[in-house]
């Protein structure tokens, strides 16, 4: 990698991404770009997000600014912006026939994927790439356009095609699982130039891989914790391009995701029970005993109540907990609360039906009852078989939730193993692998620590006391930036 660049203009850095919380989320995506470009704007970077143009988008934004029309892919787009609660200047693609639909970002109500999906995040990154070339109808022009995940991929390959001045571009892997595969029939319309396409560029056992088309063209590839970066480059993890990504080491990072740590702290939660810090962790027992009310869960508050929060997959290792439950709730009362696979919500609803009282299961997400599942467990359960970064592990220790989590990917870079169950620093229990077996050793092991009192509030204050915060991030996003911005 190059050395940075000694310029003293301010960096201006276009943030690209499907999501942004709360007013369009499936996910960790959504809470990143929420967080981080109000951080990089504390650096000093002028930070600004472009977002679909989505029905909750246009609803939050009514007083929205047209900056410019302009036709993308012979598709009609407006340019439209307005300012984010956090204070970052927003650029809206507005193009109804695309976006202002109902369902998610990327699906429908029923759960289907919206089958024009090829053209509608290629037309998000044409209109980035435009934004991010000489031809953009912004006056505000950016140093560096930073993509997230498949949605806005195509953005590098545009960029590495356009003649004259364009911005740098930056990739960000949130879970290289998802890579935007397509029939090449799919995108026929995206123009996309033909030297990208064959098996040297997007191709991908035979469809056309977005991802794989951001990973050879731009300037700068991040992902989310350092173990992560590291684990994409070997074949368990790398979902066949490892060697893309061994290919392009030297410009392959790991930045740890940070949280919101406003928004996510017990002593000034609204969404809990009672507001609760160090000095003050007795408090703690109102957010479990409102939880318990909740979820309809009977007994003792006395008795060990483990939660999940969690997209309901086998990433995520649901399947796991669902088949542990009859073991756990012989120790234990057990919260899930999210939504996702079909299947396994089926699984769970079947546990909860076998254990009256000890399951509790919320389906769907709520983002106020996540926050009270946050305080009111006294353990947060999190066997992910893969995990780029992982937040919920992070917002449960800074709310004195010790969690059990396998070692992998972010989740060893912000957990420290209470190993020999006298560790000092220890802040939660990892363990080896995704599997029963090694989740109920986990939960052995964390109710045997919380049985000693004095032991488990240290484990509960260490994992309080850890910085968290976006700050970090934004400090090595900026310097990897300054490496890769236009020299002119």
């Amino acid at each position: 990698m190059p050395p940075a660049h000694n310029d003293a203009r301010p960096l201006n850095v276009l943030f690209v991404t499907p999501e942004c919380a709360p007013i369009a989320k499936t996910g960790g995506l959504g809470d990143v770009s929420a967080a981080l470009p109000p951080a990089l704007r504390e650096e000093g970077i002028d930070a600004r997000v472009l977002l679909p143009g989505y029905t909750s988008v246009l609803d939050a934004f009514p007083a929205a600014r047209e900056v410019a029309a302009l036709e993308v892919l012979g598709q009609p787009v407006r340019l439209l912006e307005s300012v984010l609660a956090t204070g970052v200047p927003l650029v809206i693609v507005d193009c109804p026939h695309l976006y202002a639909r109902g369902g998610g970002p990327y699906q429908a109500d029923d759960g289907d994927d919206w089958d024009d999906n090829a053209l509608r995040f290629g037309v998000l990154a044409k209109a980035a790439a435009i934004c991010g070339s000489e031809a953009t109808p912004l006056s505000w022009r950016p140093d560096i356009v930073h993509c997230n995940d498949w949605p806005t991929a195509l953005v590098p390959v545009y960029l590495a095609f356009t003649e004259g001045k364009r911005a740098a571009t930056m990739i960000t892997i949130h879970n290289l699982a998802f890579q935007g595969l397509f029939q090449f029939s799919d995108i026929r319309a995206l123009e996309i130039p033909e030297a990208a396409l064959g098996a040297d560029g997007m191709e991908f056992h035979g469809r056309a891989s977005f991802l794989k088309g951001a990973l050879l063209h731009a300037d700068a590839i991040t992902t989310v914790s350092p173990t992560y970066a590291q684990e994409i480059q070997g074949p368990e993890l790398g979902f066949g391009l490892e060697d893309v990504l061994k290919a392009r080491r030297d410009a392959l990072f790991g930045v740890l995701n940070g949280i919101d740590t406003a928004t996510w702290n017990p002593a000034t939660d609204p969404n809990i029970a009672r507001p609760y810090g160090l000095l003050t962790l007795e408090r703690k027992m109102a957010s479990k005993r409102a939880l318990k009310k909740r979820m309809k869960l009977a007994g003792s508050d006395d008795i060990p109540l483990l939660a999940t929060v969690s997209r309901i997959t086998h990433q995520k290792g649901i399947d796991v907990i669902a088949s542990t439950l009859g073991e756990i709730t012989k120790l234990a009362q057990v919260v899930v609360v999210g939504a996702g696979d079909r299947e396994m919500i089926e699984q769970l609803k079947a546990a909860q039906a076998r254990h009256p009282g000890r399951v509790g299961l919320s389906i769907g997400f709520d983002e106020p009852l996540a926050h009270l599942v946050e305080a009111g467990a006294d353990i947060f359960l999190m066997p992910s078989r893969f995990e780029p970064c992982g937040m919920n592990q992070m917002y449960s220790q800074r709310y004195g939730t010790p969690p059990i989590a396998n070692a992998t990917g972010g989740l060893v870079d912000t957990i420290v193993d209470d190993a020999t169950g006298d560790t000092l620093d220890g802040t939660g229990f990892l363990i080896p692998e995704a599997s029963p077996d090694a989740l109920l050793e986990g939960v052995v092991r964390a109710l045997a620590a919380r049985s000693n009192p004095s032991h488990w509030k240290r484990l509960q204050t260490n994992g309080m006391t850890r910085d968290f915060g976006w700050e970090p991030a934004a400090r090595m996003y900026r310097r990897i930036y300054e490496r890769i911005r236009p020299t002119s």
